[in-house]
C-alpha cells in the first residue's frame, strides 16, 4: 500500500520525451508493472561527491514527491529532492552508446563522464 505522498508543484525532477520513451521501453524489457514508479535519487559517491541513481519501486514512501510524465510516474524521496531541484532527465544517444543525461542546475561541478556531481 502506498504511503500519502507529496505532489510538488516545484517539481525536483522533469522527463524529457526521449527519457520518458525509454524509461518506458527498460521497464517493459524488465517486465515490471505499469504501477511501478522511477526512483531517482543522489547518494554519496563518484568523483565529485554525490551520484545520481535511478531504480524502479514498487511504492512511494511519505514525504515522496511524486510527478507524473506520460504515464511515468517519478518519485524522489525528502532527501534527495534539493539536490535534484529544478534537474533536467534526458536520454542521449552518442558515437559511445545511449544513456540519461542529468541537467542539474544545482551542480556546481560534474566529472568528465556526468555520472557525479558536486555542489
Amino acid at each position: 500500500m502506498d504511503a500519502e505522498a507529496v505532489t510538488s508543484p516545484d517539481r525536483a525532477v522533469s522527463l524529457t520525451p526521449a527519457a520518458v520513451a525509454t524509461v518506458r521501453e527498460l521497464r517493459a524489457k524488465e517486465g515490471r508493472p505499469e504501477t511501478d514508479v522511477l526512483r531517482v535519487s543522489v547518494v554519496g559517491g563518484g568523483c565529485s561527491g554525490f551520484s545520481y541513481q535511478m531504480s524502479f519501486d514498487q511504492s512511494v514512501q511519505e514525504g515522496d514527491q511524486v510527478v507524473e510524465y506520460d504515464g511515468i510516474r517519478v518519485v524522489v524521496d525528502t532527501t534527495s529532492a534539493p539536490y535534484l531541484a529544478g534537474t533536467e532527465i534526458d536520454f542521449v544517444q552518442s558515437l559511445h552508446g545511449g544513456g540519461f543525461k542529468f541537467a542539474n542546475p544545482g551542480a556546481r561541478q560534474t566529472c568528465g563522464c556526468g555520472s557525479s556531481f558536486a555542489v
